[in-house]
């Protein structure tokens, strides 16, 4: 599903993507974030040419989390031009989320 990369910042992966990123704020010992994963790759899967998907682990990252103020896990947070645009909170099945983000995409 995902592919790594290395930026040297989360801003510059943001601001470099020529696509909307899906930033997905999980940890490891959430159990909704692990029902997450066939749920973004199913969405991954139909959105691929159009929107990027991210994930970021709010254990390793806390500063990121605290920035984008992530209450509760997950949230993802949709980037356009490096900036949020839209945050879901929760687990959201893959054909709602799907038709959520084609109007924002």
């Amino acid at each position: 599903m995902s592919t790594k990369k290395h930026f040297d910042s989360f801003e510059e992966m943001l601001s470099s993507s020529d696509v909307p990123v899906l930033v997905d704020f999980y940890a490891d010992w959430c159990g909704p974030c692990q029902m997450m994963v066939p749920i973004l790759e199913q969405v991954n899967a139909q959105l691929k040419d159009r929107l990027r998907i991210v994930k970021i682990d709010t254990e390793k990252y806390t500063e990121l989390a605290t920035q984008y103020q992530i209450y509760a896990l997950p949230t993802l947070v949709l980037f356009k031009q490096g900036q949020p645009v839209d945050r879901i909170e929760g687990v959201m099945q893959a054909p709602q989320l799907v038709q959520y983000l084609q109007t924002k995409i």
